[in-house]
Formats: structure tokens, sequence, C-alpha cells
């Protein structure tokens, strides 16, 4: 786990204004300072005439040898490549013999690798595979390799965009970096501006998160989930996209639905347990849902002494912590808990903002952010529960299409005619919103797992608002990729794997574990995980009693009973309570007052929501929340108003 920085430059020769490959290399080596908490072990940079790699490295596997930017190549030409990488490759072990054989077939017993880690297993893939490399890797990455005799660049990331890669291109080359922030001060040497974009502003307001592949900055991008790019000298980067996740159902003889059970199973043991290679301490996430107890209690089978954490506030109804704490007794955990105050939820939202670089407005992200300071004290990496709900069907909102059952019977004429009469019923009618979304089609009516302001609401606060502008933008592209034979809750989970779970879930995981420089992981997001999934059939996942129906099953002699069937809260927060009332009220009015959005945002009719919200019966924490969020982004990456207090990471060693 670590964070890259590379710049590809358009030409070897000197520029205009004087600028060369050296002085950018400089420009790299400082721009590196800036995410030195994902990395704090091992700073290193490379350059030939062409390429710059920078690199801050966490040490997990082969701390002693596997530095980087890395050199690898065949016998002939043993410096032929170099890469830097971020990320775990789970089956680098495998992928190494299977790389040897191939090697020794060719070149006899000549040394392939010169380390024990699985950098070298990526770039002799690479060499082998071409762009097919990036198929076979099972794990977590962001990498880019220079091929040094062919001059061409070769980006991938992960298939469900656990790793982050930020894109830049302009006349000047081409730039990438696993944080945005590195490539703000590049910019004037890509000759790219930093102005906003407008579109991706609009689209974050309603979603509560920057969909991939916009940021807020209109010259830098994302490489997509999923897709690797080719990139040559004074070239755009030729990007193809190698992963669009299936959903093949896969029927059972009627009574043979354990062999499901159990192929579930066994995939999630193999998965925590490659999950569990590193040369330092893995520890485990646990809240007092299923996701979290299934990893930390098939952890604690390689790891008899495993540590877990939790995070809670003191407001009854807002901590799971004693139910975690009860599981790690069950299953014999040794368990922390860091409680979160108002105070200090309040004090570290301007550094957390910092941190990630895009907003996301999920509160969720601030015990997040305790919860690994708190476990980074104990462990270097920690697993954790993300993508159980995407892949087994555990959102509540997958059961929408049960309820709306009845309505795929009417001609359209009659939904269509339901849907004008839920515009005549008042608001807090009951049966108002459920002739509304009866008369949707799913591509209309779900937008991934979350929405925080419609139509009316957005037009009161954006001084820009184009109503051209919506989440289909984000939403129809991915609904194209989807098979015309898959039942509306697989689409609405595929929808959920390019939307809520990349651009909130995962987003909030790196930034803020390795805010804290602690390596997260997730068994959950795996390959082979992901190929029993997507074998489930509706019923399986959905019923009118539970969600993730299969997974329970699977788990039932994994998991403590009294979390099997218990519905997850995660780390949840008492917003709506805060911002009425002295903990947050105050701070929330002086950051709308503050800010220099004004040519953005319409401020009074924020402020009104908050009096709104303070005063009256309707909940606008959520909408506010993501506001607040914008205003301090905005307070720090464009006014330069806002200077948080970044600490130099400083850890135990050898944990």
């Amino acid at each position: 786990m670590c964070g890259l920085l590379g710049f590809l430059t358009a030409t070897t020769a000197t520029t205009p204004d004087g600028r060369t490959v050296e002085t950018t290399a400089a420009q790299v080596y400082e721009a590196l300072h800036c995410q030195r908490h994902r990395g704090p072990d091992e700073r290193g940079t490379w350059n030939d005439e062409r390429m710059i790699f920078g690199f801050n490295r966490l040490s997990i596997i082969d701390i002693e040898h596997s530095h980087q930017p890395l050199r690898w190549g065949p016998p002939e030409n043993p410096e032929r490549y170099a890469m830097t990488f971020n990320g775990e490759i789970y089956n680098y072990l495998e992928l190494r013999a299977e790389l040897k054989a191939a090697h020794e077939a060719e070149f006899g017993d000549q040394p392939m690798f010169r380390t024990e880690g699985d950098g070298e297993a990526i770039v002799a893939a690479f060499h082998y595979w071409g762009a097919k490399a990036a198929s076979k890797l099972r794990g977590m990455f962001a990498f880019a390799i220079w091929d040094t005799e062919r001059n061409t660049l070769f980006l991938a990331r992960d298939p469900f965009g656990i790793k982050p890669l930020f894109l830049a291109t302009g006349a000047g080359g081409t730039a990438f970096s696993s944080e945005k922030k590195s490539l703000l001060g590049l910019l004037p040497a890509l000759e790219l501006s930093d102005a906003l974009d407008p579109r991706a502003l609009e689209h974050y307001t309603v979603l509560q998160y920057v969909p991939e592949a916009e940021t807020l900055h209109k010259d830098i991008r994302r490489l997509e989930s999923g897709c690797y790019a080719w990139v040559e000298p004074g070239a755009a980067p030729r990007v193809t996209r190698y992963f669009n996740p299936q959903f093949r159902v896969r029927k059972f003889a009627a009574g043979s639905e354990a062999q499901r059970y159990k192929e579930i199973a066994a995939a999630l043991e193999d998965s925590v347990a490659k999950h569990m290679r590193a040369d330092v301490t893995v520890g485990a996430f646990l809240s007092g849902g299923i996701d979290s107890t299934a990893t930390a209690a098939l952890a604690i089978r390689h790891n008899p002494n495993l540590l877990t954490f939790t995070s809670a506030f003191e407001r009854q109804g807002y901590s799971e912590a004693d139910v975690a704490a009860e599981t790690a007794a069950a299953i014999g955990a040794k368990h922390y808990v860091r409680m979160v105050s108002p105070e200090e939820y309040a004090a570290a939202i301007p550094e957390i903002v910092w941190y990630l670089d895009e907003p996301v407005a999920d509160p969720a992200l601030v015990p997040l952010y305790f919860v690994a300071k708190e476990a980074r004290k104990h462990v270097k990496v920690v697993l954790s529960g993300e993508g159980a709900d995407e892949l087994f069907g555990g959102y509540t909102i997958y059961r929408e299409p049960l309820s709306l059952k009845p309505f795929e019977y009417l001609p359209k004429g009659v939904r269509k005619l339901a849907g004008k009469l839920s515009d005549r019923i008042p608001e807090g009618t009951r049966g108002k919103s459920l002739l509304h979304r009866g008369s949707l089609t799913l591509e209309e009516r779900y937008y991934g797992n979350a929405r925080s302001f419609n139509d009316a609401q957005l037009r009161s606060v954006l001084r820009e608002f184009r109503p051209e502008w919506t989440h289909q933008d984000v939403t129809a592209p991915i609904y194209a990729m989807q098979g015309n034979h898959w039942d509306p809750v697989a689409r609405m989970q595929h929808l959920d794997l390019f939307t809520w779970l990349r651009g909130d879930i995962l987003v909030k995981a790196d930034k803020m574990t390795m805010a804290n420089s602690l390596e997260l992981r997730v068994p959950f997001l795996d390959a082979e995980v992901f190929k029993v999934a997507e074998q489930i059939p509706v019923d399986q996942k959905i019923t009118k009693e539970t969600t993730k129906y299969a997974l329970r099953q699977a788990l039932t002699d994994i998991v403590p009973p009294h979390v099997l069937n218990r519905a997850k809260l995660g780390f949840p927060v008492p917003l709506r309570h805060w911002l009425r009332g002295p903990e947050l009220y105050d701070w929330a009015r002086a950051q709308i007052t503050d800010s220099g959005t004004d040519h953005l945002l319409n401020k009074q009719a924020i402020l009104a929501m908050l009096e709104s919200h303070r005063t009256g019966p309707v909940d606008h924490s959520r909408r506010l929340w993501t506001l607040l969020i914008f205003m301090i982004w905005h307070g720090i990456f464009v006014e330069n108003r806002i200077k948080p207090e970044i600490q130099e990471p400083t850890y135990p060693v050898n944990l």
C-alpha cells in the first residue's frame, strides 16, 4: 500500500520557457510530499529522458527488498521496465510460480526474480501476457509500467476500484497519481488549468460524491475501475475496460441449495486466507454487522492473536460498541473501541477533507478516520467488510422491485397516469411515494445508493443549474452495459458497483485508512468471491424478511448467532441531532457564512435550510452535510482560506 506519482513528458526537448525533464523531476519529488501519509517508510524517484516516477512506500511484503520505483526485465534487458505500484496482489505466490515456469522454459536456470515481493509478479506478468495481465491479478491495485524499449506507458486499476488513480493530460504530457492534490502543482507543467467543473459539482450535489471518471477539477480525471490505459508521449491515454461484472445466475436443483452455501463459505475462507498474507501484523475492523464479523471470524483462524477495532458515539442508538465487543469475545479477539465526541468530530473535518482530495458527503468518514487512527497504533494492516452488500444483495432498497411488482402488469399509459396522480397528492400523504416510484422505470428511479437533492432543491442552492445535467449522465452508460436478461436486483447491484461502491464506500475506505498510513484490505471484493456471488438468483438475495439471504446461510457456522440476522449500522453518526443542537449548529452556520462560494451556491437558501432543519420536523441533515463538505473543500483547495494542520506521519515500527 503506497502512493505513486508519475509524469510522462510530451517531448524530451527543452520547452520555450526553459522547462526540462530534470526540472520537472524536481517538481515530482516535491509533489510526493503531500501524499507522504500513504507511504511513510520510504520515498524514491526514478527518471529517464521521458518518464519520471515518484513513490512513497508503506512496507508490507518483502520489507527489506521490494523497493520502488522497481526495475525488472528479461535476461537480455534486465532493466527494460520501470514500475510504480499501489496495492497488494494476493495471488502473487501462485503467479510467480506460473511465470517462473514460463521463464525457465525460455531461459533455463537464469534467475527471474530479485525480490520475494508481489511487485515483480506484476511486471513479469505484463512482459509475458501484456494487457491481459490485469485480468490475472487477484487483489487491489493501481500501477504504472514504463517500457523503455517501446517508449510506452501502461496504467491499470483493479476491477472494483479499491485503489485510486488520477490522470491529467495536456500539451506538456501526462501525469498520474494516487492523490489528486499531488497533480495540482503539476498542472502548469502540463499546460492545464485548475478550473472547476460545474457539471461535476451538480453531480456531487445530487449523489453526495463525485462520480468516476469526473473530478471537481475539469482537467483532472480518474482512470475508472476495471480499466487499463496505454499512453505514448504527446498522445492522450487510450483507455480499455477489461472488467464488466456480469450476473450469470446458476440454478440449483430443489433441495440442493446447501451446495451453494458451501461454495460461498469456501470462497470467502480462501479469500480471507490470501488477504492475511503479509510480513506485518494484520487486524480487523469490527462493527455489529455480519460482514465485518465474518471477515474477523475467518481471519482469527490464521492469526489467533487477532486485534479488532471499532468506533462509537456516546449518544444512545448510535453505537455498536457493545455488540462489537460481544462479537470479539465470542470469536476470541482482543478488542479496542475509539469513542468520538462531537467536538472531535467537527475539529477533524478540515483535515479529513484535505485527505479526501474530492468531497464525499458521508458522515461515516469521520468515525472511520478515528478508528483507523486507533488501529494504526497497534497494526499496519486491517481487514474490513466492504463490498458484501453490493455482491450479495445487502441494501434494503433492493427490496423495492418486490413492492413495485404489481405496477409491471399495468399498461404504460396507466403507469404514467399514476405518476401524474402522485404529483397532485400532498407531501407526506401515505401512498404518494409508492405511486410516484411505481410510475417510473428502474432506469428513471434508481440512481444508486444515494440522492441528496431533487431538481427543485438544486435550483434553490446552485447558482448554475442546468436541467440537462442529470444523474442519467452517470447512470445511463452503466445501464447500457447490463444484460437484457438480468433481474432488477442484479441491475441495481451492477449500478451500485459503478456508483456508490467506488464513489463513496471505497473512497472513504482508502482515504481514511491511508490518512493514518494503515492498509485496508477488503476480502469480499475478490475475483473468486464475485464468481460465486454473481451466480446467486434474486430469491436467494432478497426475501420479505431479510437481505443477503444466501450469505447468511453460508455463514451459519462462522458468524456468532447474535450477529447472524442482525441489521448492520456500520459507523452511524447522530448528525441530524447535532445540526439541531449546540454540538454542530453554530459550527455549521459559521462554515456557511465564511465560505467564499457565493458565486457557486446560494448561501441565503442554505442558511434558511439550516434554520428549517433546526426548528422544523423536516430532516435536511444529509443535504446540509453535502453542501458543508463542499464549502470546506473549496476553502482548502480553491480559496486557500482553510489550512488544515497535517502532521508528519510517525508510527511504531515493526508492527
